[in-house]
Formats: structure tokens, C-alpha cells, sequence
């Protein structure tokens, strides 16, 4: 119950589709009950009599009763079916939308084949039960009482009697879903396992295969998929273990009525007639009990589908925005940038950054220059508010971030990071990329400033071309290069380089970085690079080291300067002694 009380908001708006699939299931069941009574009645008084005239209005009857049932069973599948399938469609969309909602955090510990677990298998166990299952459930009840009621309207004490068996049967129902559930629970996280062994299989396919590792990955899967058959086949050690006894405490019930049921015959206490519609109506008891396994057995898989899906829906936002955030206005924004004394970590990590403190007004460019992990990467995740800081603050035209709308925040930052990801569409989609209106010049404009349309223009179906998954088909440098136009044609006020260069080669790096000094004029620019060369223009060089700035200043000036900047510089340089002899006459 508790779990239905989570997923109201799912159901809640579907009253109408509800009752009437419970609605025609009961109709159905009671219906079926006006069976056994034509029974009954073409035993005693026609047959047995001899009237055998009404035969045919009986059996005329029987068929209307049939009919009819079978009707309301129809209307409670159509019923069932667009309830589930509604509820299913609204669930799906909540949780991709909740995927897009949240944060970055999330996404560090997050595995895709588990979440793609959670869109499909779990809903389609929730969307079974939803429909049919609970309605099933429900109607487990339904027959029970009216059966019931029934027998006991016809022979009470024969039905005390014959019902005797069905603690038995419910006892052995309810130890069979207590122990049936945590299977069904570690069977769907072993298929989440599974999956995401395959979606990071053909992932990473080059890598599998350049490092000739498919051996250990057909042994990683084979693992996997040995736990996924072993949580199976215990299930199946339940099922087997349980149904038989299930039925055999079914079956002892008539076993009983026969007994009993045909002494009172023999005896003329109970007629014949009655005796073959008790025998009827004792199915539409133990019936339902002996399958009561098999609901149980959706149920579980519900219960346990449901928990993985909540959990995702449950999962906190830890960037959102506040209440009454501002919109800033991507036309009449400046790009000011300004981190205060800003000290951040990532969850259970030391500190990635200490008391940093960058001021870059609109137009300028800030290098970013640091070994691995020094934390330049966050200080540009922190600008997008991919996390919030946990000290300091951080204001864009005088306004702290935490205090602005996300989305309006990001539309006027466009970022090129180092891991390029592109879209299975066209080209020209992947440039346009979520931009309304965009025209081919645009689009080719902001290529050729990537220095793209070249290569684009050699290709079949140039612009129209469709990028295989993830850019597969395009080279490093190629996919690079049109992740560059996708920032050029947004037109940002901010503009983050994340070693947006590193897949092409010096020559194509000159030549993109004019384009990028075109479309850098008037903006505020972050560049994070590895060589000096990318950043020698910049306004202000950052070096950083474990999360402290080390130095900073232009150019000219750091490389004067003792320190890592200029040790960098020097390696870098170390083949065009021109350069370092500049830069030493520069220093005396």
C-alpha cells in the first residue's frame, strides 16, 4: 500500500479507467456465479424429472450467461489496458525527465545500463500489474466472497467443512511471497548488472578491441549473466517447491466435498444437482487460492520494480533553483565573472579547490594552466553550477549564480569540452544543436570559422552526413572541430574552452584559434589547455596546483617568473630555441 500511495500521482487522474476495469471484473465474476445455479436447476428439475423440453431455453441461457461474461471480461481487459499503458507512458516520461533534472553528482556514481534497466523492465513489470495484476488480485477477493457466499446460501455446514484446507493454501501463499520477493529484488538489479556489462561493451568497443581484452569481457558478461541465471533458477526452486503444495492444499478441498458431499447424496441430504453446483462453485474458491501464487509472483516483481523506480524518483536534486530565481536575459547580459574566496570538494574527496578568487570582467580571457586533477576542469563545472560551492560564492554581472535560473544561466555559457560527444543525427543538426531557426549560412558560417566545412564538404552527403553513434566515423579532431561550431553558433557571453584543441594538430590549431579570437571579441572566455601556445593571449594565465593557485598573470609576465609556468613553457619550447632566447632577453 505504501508503495501505491507513491505512485498515486500516476494513477490518481485515472478514476474512470480504474473503477471500470474492477467494475466489469466483478460483473464478470458474479455472472460466472449464475452458472452453477443453471446447473443445479437442469439437473433437478428437468433432467431428473424428465422435462426435457426446457433443455433448450436452459442451454439458450447458458449461452446469454457466456456471453455476457465474456463481454464484461472485454471491457475490464480494455479498461485494464489503457490503465496500464497511461500509467506506464506518464511514468516513463516523469523519469526521463527527472534523468534530465539531475544534477551532475548523480551522474558520477550513475550507470547507464541500470538507469535503461529502470525505463524498461521495471516499467513494464509496474505497467502488467498496474493493468491486469492488481484488478487480478482484487478479484481473487471477489470470487472468494461471493463463492463463498453462494455455498454457504446453499449447504452452510458442507461449506465449513469443505473449506477447511484454505489456512493451509493461505499460509503457503503468503511464506511463498515472503521468500520469493528478495529473489525477485537482487534478479532485477542483476539484470541492471547485465545490461550495463553490455552497454559498456559496445561503449567502449575500440577500446575492448585495441587493447585485444574481448576475452575478458565475454568473461566479465558470462559472469554477470551466470548471477542473473542463478537468481532464476532459485526462483524457479521456489515456484517448484511451493505450487505443488499450493495445489495439493487445493485439492484437498475436493477431496473433502467429495467425501462429505457425496455421503450427503447417498443420504438424499443434498441433491444431485446441488452437489455438482457446489462442485463449481468450490473452484471459484480455491480456483483463484491455487493461483493466488502466480498473482503473488506479479506482485513481487511489481514491489521490486517499483522500489528501483522510486528510488530514482526519490533521488534528490542538489542543483536546482530557488524560490523567486532570477532569469538573466541572454540579449542584455554582460559575461562579468567573479569568484570570491571560492573553496569547493566533491563528496567524501579532500578539497579540488582553496580560497580561489578570479575576477574576469566581459571580454576578458583567463587561461586555466595545471597538471592533472589541479582542479581546473571544476572551476568551470562550478561556473555552470554543474555543483555549488560549499564556500565563497561566485556572481555573473553581479549576480551569485545560486540566486539565478539554471537554465538561464547555461544559455549564455556554451562550453567545448576536451571529450567530445556528438549526436546519431546530421551534421548540421549536431551543430544547430538545440538552437530554433538556425539557416544553412549560419550553420556553415560558424563551420568554417571551426575550420570544418572542408572536411565536411568532402564528405557524401556533406552537411545532410549522419554521425554514427557518439561521432563514430569522424576522426578525434574532426568531431572536435564541430563541437567548436556548435559553440560559435550559439553566440554565448561566455565562452568555456575545455582543451578544446587537443585532437587536432598544431597547424589546424592556429587556424581555429583565429576563430576563436573572432568570436571571442566582446566575450568572456575560460581556456583550459595543456600547451602554452593556446594560451599566450590570454589576459590573465591561472596556474594551478591541488586546488591553489600557484601563479597567475599574462604571458610576458610568467614567463619571467621562476615556477611551473615557464618549466612548462621551457619543455614546450625546448625545440624552437628562438623562442626561449626571446623570452630570456625579455627576463635581463
Amino acid at each position: 500500500m505504501e508503495i501505491l500511495r507513491q505512485l498515486k500521482q500516476f494513477y490518481a487522474s485515472e478514476k474512470k479507467l480504474i473503477v471500470g476495469a474492477i467494475l466489469f471484473l466483478v460483473l464478470a465474476t458474479g455472472i460466472g456465479l449464475i452458472q452453477p445455479y443453471l446447473v443445479s436447476y437442469l439437473i433437478d428439475d428437468i433432467i431428473d424429472p424428465g422435462n426435457y423440453e426446457l433443455v433448450a431455453p436452459i442451454a439458450l441461457a447458458v449461452v446469454g450467461v457466456v456471453s455476457l461474461k465474456a463481454l464484461n471480461q472485454f471491457l475490464h481487459g480494455f479498461c485494464g489496458g489503457r490503465l496500464g499503458n497511461r500509467v506506464a507512458t506518464r511514468m516513463r516520461n516523469t523519469l526521463y525527465e527527472k534523468l534530465n533534472a539531475l544534477s551532475f553528482q548523480y551522474y558520477d556514481k550513475a550507470k547507464t545500463g541500470d538507469l535503461m534497466s529502470r525505463l524498461t523492465a521495471d516499467l513494464e513489470a509496474i505497467r502488467n500489474f498496474v493493468g491486469f495484476g492488481f484488478a487480478q488480485l482484487l478479484n481473487v477477493l471477489f470470487m472468494v466472497v461471493l463463492g463463498g457466499t453462494a455455498m454457504i446460501v446453499m449447504n452452510w455446514k458442507l461449506t465449513l467443512i469443505t473449506l477447511l484446507p484454505i489456512p493451509l493454501l493461505l499460509f503457503l501463499a503468503f511464506r511463498f511471497e515472503g521468500q520469493i520477493h528478495p529473489i525477485f529484488r537482487e534478479m532485477r538489479k542483476a539484470m541492471s548488472n547485465l545490461t550495463t556489462a553490455v552497454q559498456e561493451n559496445i561503449t567502449g568497443v575500440r577500446t575492448v578491441k585495441s587493447y585485444a581484452q574481448e576475452d575478458y569481457e565475454v568473461n566479465k558478461f558470462l559472469e554477470r549473466s551466470e548471477q542473473f541465471r542463478s537468481n532464476q533458477i532459485e526462483a524457479s526452486a521456489k515456484w517448484a517447491k511451493y505450487f505443488p503444495a499450493m495445489e495439493t492444499a487445493a485439492n484437498l478441498c475436493v477431496i473433502v466435498l467429495f467425501v462429505v458431499g457425496g455421503t450427503l447424496v447417498i443420504n438424499q441430504d443434498l441433491s444431485l444437482g446441488n452437489f455438482v453446483a457446489f462442485f463449481s462453485l468450490i473452484w471459484y474458491i480455491i480456483g483463484p487460492l491455487w493461483g493466488l501464487g502466480f498473482h503473488i509472483n506479479n506482485y513481487t516483481q511489481f514491489k521490486a520494480s517499483s522500489e528501483r523506480v522510486l528510488t530514482l524518483l526519490n533521488e534528490p536534486i542538489h542543483v536546482k533553483n530557488e524560490t523567486g530565481a532570477i532569469t538573466i536575459n541572454p540579449h542584455t547580459a554582460k559575461g562579468d565573472v567573479y569568484f570570491h574566496h571560492v573553496t569547493f570538494n566533491y563528496p567524501d574527496k579532500k578539497p579540488a579547490l582553496t580560497d580561489i578568487t578570479i575576477n574576469a570582467p566581459a571580454g576578458t580571457v583567463i587561461g586555466l594552466l595545471g597538471p592533472t586533477g589541479a582542479g581546473k576542469s571544476t572551476i568551470i563545472q562550478l561556473l555552470m553550477r554543474a555543483y555549488d560551492v560549499k564556500q565563497g560564492s561566485i556572481t555573473v554581472d553581479g549576480i551569485n549564480i545560486k540566486q539565478l535560473d539554471v537554465h538561464s544561466l547555461r544559455s549564455i555559457i556554451s562550453p567545448v569540452f576536451q571529450e567530445t560527444f556528438l549526436f546519431s543525427a546530421t551534421i548540421r543538426d549536431n551543430i544547430a544543436y538545440g538552437i530554433a531557426g538556425v539557416t544553412q549560412e549560419q550553420i556553415e558560417n560558424a563551420a568554417r570559422l571551426a575550420k570544418a566545412h572542408d572536411f565536411i564538404m568532402e564528405l557524401p552527403l556533406g552537411y545532410d552526413t549522419v554521425v554514427g553513434e557518439r561521432g563514430m566515423g569522424l576522426s578525434g579532431g574532426q568531431k572536435q572541430r564541430i563541437a567548436i561550431a556548435r559553440a560559435f553558433i550559439k553566440n554565448p557571453k561566455i565562452l568555456i574552452l575545455d582543451d578544446a584543441t587537443s585532437a587536432v594538430d598544431m597547424e589546424t590549431e592556429h587556424e581555429i584559434q583565429a576563430g576563436f579570437k573572432e568570436l571571442m571579441a566582446g566575450r568572456t572566455t575560460f581556456i583550459i589547455a595543456h600547451r602554452i601556445s593556446s594560451l599566450r593571449f590570454a589576459d590573465e594565465i591561472i596556474v594551478l596546483d591541488e586546488g591553489n593557485i600557484v601563479q597567475r598573470g599574462t604571458h610576458e609576465q610568467l614567463v619571467q617568473q621562476p615556477g611551473p609556468y615557464r618549466e612548462t613553457y621551457q619543455i614546450q619550447y625546448a625545440d624552437f630555441p628562438g623562442e626561449l632566447e626571446l623570452a630570456a632577453g625579455n627576463r635581463e
